[in-house]
């Protein structure tokens, strides 16, 4: 499990990707003392193994979404939701799963990716008793 977080950190970081926003050169949003690391990319991106032991669908049509709450530099357990429209504001929830690992913890959600577009994502991050949102677009394409 150690190698399957290393890679998705690593393919989160590393995935190129163009957005109808600028992109931040990090994508990540700081709320007081908590920062939330966030990205998307195609399933298609993932290693076969990676993705059979994450238990994720590795396909051309399906997006994934992957986020990390930090707190003093250590991870932090949340609650994360959150949902992806697009252009006609048809809504599709995310289901974020918590995967946990020696020294890191991280949320996965899959999502459609039928065509190209544009998608605005909202997520939710509740620590305690905040609940903090970003909001955020992205052209996405669905893979080979």
């Amino acid at each position: 499990m150690r190698r399957l977080a290393l890679l998705l950190i690593t393919a989160c970081l590393s995935v190129s990707a163009l957005a109808a926003d600028v992109i931040k050169s990090e994508r990540q949003e700081t709320f007081g003392d908590v920062t939330v690391h966030y990205n998307t990319f195609n399933s298609t991106y993932l290693q076969p193994d990676i993705a059979k032991a994450a238990e994720l669908i590795r396909s051309k049509n399906q997006g994934v979404i992957n986020v990390s709450v930090i707190k003093d530099g250590k991870p932090l357990i949340g609650n994360v939701t959150g949902t992806v429209k697009d252009l006609t504001s048809q809504s599709v929830a995310l289901n974020f799963r918590q995967v946990s690992e020696q020294g890191a913890v991280y949320y996965i959600a899959q999502y459609p990716v039928d065509q190209q577009e544009i998608r605005t994502f909202e997520i939710k991050v509740q620590t305690g008793d905040k609940i903090n949102t970003i909001n955020f677009n992205q052209e996405l394409f669905p893979g080979e």
